[in-house]
């Protein structure tokens, strides 16, 4: 199994990658078997999506094509998304519009929202909304809200009793997403669906 860990911040060593290395190494302990590989948007090295990423081969989907072959590999996805002004980042967003349903297509993600105080809660909200009808990415209903970010998860210890409940929730979370990937499988494999007729989510 394939774990594909999006790390939606583009700022360059960003709490949102310590966050996603933090899941990454909680996967492989839940899971020896479970290859996990990142996504980072540090730098935000997506250009904005136009159509020509369908055209062939053009700069765009040159530049598109790890990515695009990341995505399609992986069975389940980690989507960290940290707040910014009340939204979720622009690259992150950016990279929802290149991601069809052959690279997301009836796979599971866990959202992870990520704050500096106490917020979080509208990335999670906005990306249940939006970023999924027509690439048919399936959000679990679990998500996590990490908090205080530069306070947790640093280290092998947890810092208080906070941080240690934080990490027992992620894992929990991380176990559900395992568990979603091994599920929604076998509807990948079925046939039903790619129906020519119905390419577009309502």
């Amino acid at each position: 199994m394939q774990i594909a860990i999006v790390v939606g911040s583009h700022r360059k060593e960003s709490q949102s990658s310590r966050v996603g290395a933090y899941i990454a190494s909680d996967l492989a302990r839940i899971d020896p078997s479970v290859t996990v590989d990142t996504i980072d948007l540090a730098g935000n090295p997506l250009p904005l999506w136009d159509e020509s990423v369908w055209q062939g081969e053009s700069e765009l989907s040159a530049l598109w094509k790890p990515w695009r072959d990341t995505m399609r590999r992986a069975d389940g996805f980690v989507i960290i998304a940290p707040e910014w002004a009340g939204m979720v980042p622009p690259g992150l967003k950016n990279l929802l519009l290149f991601a069809g349903p052959k690279e997301v297509g009836h796979k599971p993600a866990l959202i992870v929202a990520v704050s500096a105080s106490r917020g979080g809660s509208y990335p999670v909200n906005e990306l249940r909304t939006s970023g999924y009808k027509n690439s048919r990415l399936v959000y679990i209903p679990e998500h996590v809200l990490i908090h205080d970010v530069n306070d947790v998860l640093a280290g092998a210890t947890p810092a208080s009793d906070r941080d240690a409940w934080l990490r027992r929730r992620i894992e929990f979370a991380d176990r559900i997403l395992l568990e979603y990937a091994k599920a929604l499988a076998p509807i990948r494999t079925s046939g039903l669906t790619e129906h020519a007729d119905f390419p577009y989510g309502m």
